[in-house]
């Protein structure tokens, strides 16, 4: 990975198993070789998903995403997508999308290849939104999933990667990736989703030998993190995360 001007996106570079994968400054992963977007996490229709349990929160999430998503496929001219599970944040959310929304993914799964991977929110992926479903996908040595298993060449979400930065007068939280340079997890797109921390004891299942890289997201560009910049969260209320924890 080139860090030499790490603020620009188009010089923080990843090899994982031969392909060059490049992270977006969106949360989203672009490797050019096979024209493929990748995005994970999408979440689509949380917020009215907790409105229905009594949450109020602004229902613009779906709209919000799917501005990242299609602009993301104007700007890259894709092949194919390949959305890594939980692209719906429950098994009824894509009765609760808006006639509107329901033409924008329709319109977005009719332009290219587009990959559903089922993930533990939406194993059954609506196909009468267009697309295809898959447990899992495979290409050129790389395998494409939701719940990271740590076998090498995975390029996998579900954690929602998260790095908390300190070091000076204040802390910083940002969306990440995260790599060991054999496998990688992806953040979330979702604009509710929230993320958990890099420190966290679940990424030693994935990572066992401790060796990653962080590339955080900003509005600028992505960055890497030095490990000790990272700092961890105070005490978590509830159980403690695993690899098959349900992820918000």
């Amino acid at each position: 990975m080139n860090q030499a001007h790490p603020k620009l996106e188009t010089e923080t570079l990843l090899h994982i198993r031969g392909e060059l994968l490049k992270p977006l400054s969106q949360g989203a992963l672009w490797w050019p070789q096979a024209r493929t977007l990748i995005v994970s996490d999408l979440h689509l229709e949380k917020g009215s998903s907790y409105a229905a349990g009594g949450q109020l929160l602004p229902p613009y999430d779906t709209p919000a995403t799917l501005n990242m998503v299609e602009q993301l496929v104007a700007d890259l001219a894709p092949n194919r997508v390949i959305s890594l599970g939980d692209s719906f944040h429950d098994r009824q959310s894509e009765h609760r999308l808006s006639d509107n929304c329901t033409a924008r993914v329709r319109a977005l799964t009719s332009c290219v290849d587009w990959i559903w991977v089922e993930g533990n929110h939406d194993p059954d992926p609506p196909a009468w939104l267009g697309g295809r479903a898959a447990k899992t996908f495979e290409r050129s040595g790389l395998s494409f999933r939701h719940e990271p298993s740590g076998a090498a060449g995975e390029i996998a979400g579900h954690l929602h990667p998260c790095a908390k930065i300190g070091g000076g007068p204040r802390t910083l939280r940002r969306k990440c990736f995260v790599s060991d340079g054999e496998r990688l997890i992806m953040p979330s797109l979702g604009a509710f989703t929230g993320g958990l921390n890099v420190l966290d004891p679940a990424y030693g299942e994935v990572f066992p030998d401790g060796s990653t890289i962080i590339i955080a997201i900003s509005p600028a560009g992505v960055f890497a993190i030095p490990k000790k910049r990272l700092v961890a969260d105070g005490p978590r209320r509830g159980a403690a995360w695993t690899l098959k924890t349900t992820s918000s």
